[in-house]
């Protein structure tokens, strides 16, 4: 029976499309309408002449979205929100930055006026990092509240109390859900009342029911009442809706949501829960093969995009074989800047000790077991070019950007498609060409291609490896099991 396609609401249906190949369509950042000049100057100072597409479309719709300085919307109507679904290593990041930056630029009193949820603490390193870079020499305050620091010193990067009462000492704050609801519900002066932005980063992840809960209380928090001083009843938000005389009559901020992700759900229940207000979604996930005049069947619509200059292949093989086929690509087929991901700590870490017991591969160890400084200073080494190998789990693939990874290799194979998008999206990124190798064991072979097929990928290709090629590796591989079994005893 054909599959009943659920009612797609319109602005699903028929989003701005942008261009999925990068290079062919920079754009000149002076091409860009709207942009001003100390920020133009900064994207300059940083190396930056061109703008991606992702960039190029979405920087000056949310600076129209607030031509009106931030108070209003354009025409005193409410600006709409905004989605985004790209690519990883798109320029997503630069997409929001730039506009909130500039939107904030004059602003007078320090208020939290834009914050970015992201669902890890490296992500919310990565963006806080971007901000500081263009908020430098503005006197904007950008605080990073991911707990690496102690909840008391959090709190004091938030907020100072003054014999007036409390005030603001951030204008954007970047976190990570747990943290931000701690000081939502504990930090006494903390508030979101005056909010002009929320940006979800990895949205997908952070709709799931596990954040849901942490969205709804940012809004909650920012359609609070304010008690007290009287002045502050003249920015009262009122819930979004109708535009009413009542309503009219007093300048109010609007609070703009704005959503970005590699993989955003096109289910619209659960872009339901978010509430979104007359959303725009702008999207580089649409299908190629439209064009094939009257009465052709059309291609089933890719949900999913993946950077241009990736290839794609897998290794059918038997779980024995699996440590020799690393072993094989990385010493006889000498693969360099290799990320590896496993499906868990343990295999994670198992590998990682195989590797280096066996010797000849510079290796380390990317996961939630190190501690931040660690995975820092491993990061840097990498990108260096000093470890060949980084052996990682899923938690770590999300969106971070890895300089120069030339090769994936799914040690594991992934079990669900917005993973495997996830981390072969480490590699080919800004442009670039990567590959990516899935090890896919022989009972998992049918249910994986059906996986990436019902995704609208078709391009991967299979990639045997003759047993005898894995054969001068055997006797070592033995001895450095043995030196291991040791080792772990």
């Amino acid at each position: 029976s054909p599959q009943v396609q659920p009612f797609l609401p319109q602005w699903l249906a028929q989003p701005k499309l942008l261009q999925k190949r990068i290079k062919d369509n920079l754009v000149p950042v002076r091409d860009v309408p709207g942009i001003h000049p100390r920020l133009l100057k900064k994207l300059q100072v940083n190396g930056i002449e061109s703008f991606f597409p992702v960039q190029a479309e979405v920087i000056p719709a949310i600076l129209q979205s607030a031509s009106n300085g931030y108070l209003m919307g354009q025409g005193g109507y409410r600006p709409k929100d905004i989605c985004v679904s790209a690519p990883t290593g798109s320029g997503k990041t630069l997409s929001f930055v730039i506009p909130i930056v500039q939107v904030l630029l004059d602003r007078v009193v320090c208020q939290v006026r834009a914050l970015v949820v992201l669902p890890t603490k490296e992500l919310a390193q990565q963006v806080s990092k971007v901000f500081n870079i263009y908020t430098d020499g503005t006197g904007l305050k950008v605080v990073l509240i991911t707990g690496q620091k102690s909840f008391a010193k959090e709190q004091e990067m938030l907020v100072q109390k003054k014999v007036t009462g409390y005030c603001s000492l951030a204008d954007i704050i970047v976190a990570t859900p747990g943290r931000l609801t701690d000081h939502i519900n504990q930090t006494p002066g903390f508030n979101l009342t005056q909010l002009r932005f929320l940006i979800v980063d990895e949205a997908d992840r952070m709709i799931d029911d596990m954040h849901q809960n942490c969205l709804n209380q940012i809004v909650k928090a920012a359609f609070q009442v304010e008690n007290g001083s009287g002045s502050n009843m003249l920015f009262q938000r009122t819930k979004p809706g109708p535009i009413t005389a009542a309503s009219s009559c007093y300048p109010q901020i609007p609070l703009q949501k704005l959503l970005f992700s590699a993989t955003l759900t096109q289910d619209p229940e659960k872009l339901q829960q978010l509430n979104l207000f007359q959303p725009r979604l702008f999207t580089s996930v649409y299908s190629e093969k439209k064009t094939l005049g009257e009465g052709t069947e059309t291609e089933q619509d890719t949900k999913y995009t993946l950077p241009e200059g990736l290839s794609q292949c897998y290794v059918p093989c038997d779980l024995n074989s699996k440590p020799l086929l690393l072993l094989h690509f990385m010493l006889t087929m000498k693969f360099s800047r290799v990320l590896c991901f496993t499906n868990s700590r343990e295999a994670s870490h198992r590998l990682f000790l195989l590797v280096q017991a066996f010797g000849g591969v510079t290796v380390a160890e990317f996961s939630s077991r190190l501690p931040p400084n660690e995975r820092q200073r491993t990061m840097k080494e990498f990108e260096q070019g000093k470890i060949q190998l980084l052996i990682s789990t899923d938690a770590t693939a999300r969106g971070i950007d890895i300089k120069g990874v030339n090769y994936v290799i799914n040690y594991d194979a992934p079990q669900f498609i917005r993973t495997y998008i996830h981390r072969v999206g480490r590699t080919a990124r800004a442009g670039e060409v990567g590959v990516a190798f899935s090890l896919v064991l022989r009972i998992q072979e049918r249910r994986f291609l059906r996986m990436l097929k019902d995704a609208g990928i078709r391009d991967i290709k299979k990639h045997p490896v003759k047993g005898n090629s894995l054969k001068p590796l055997v006797q070592q591989y033995e001895e450095a099991l043995c030196k291991l079994e040791k080792t772990v005893k």
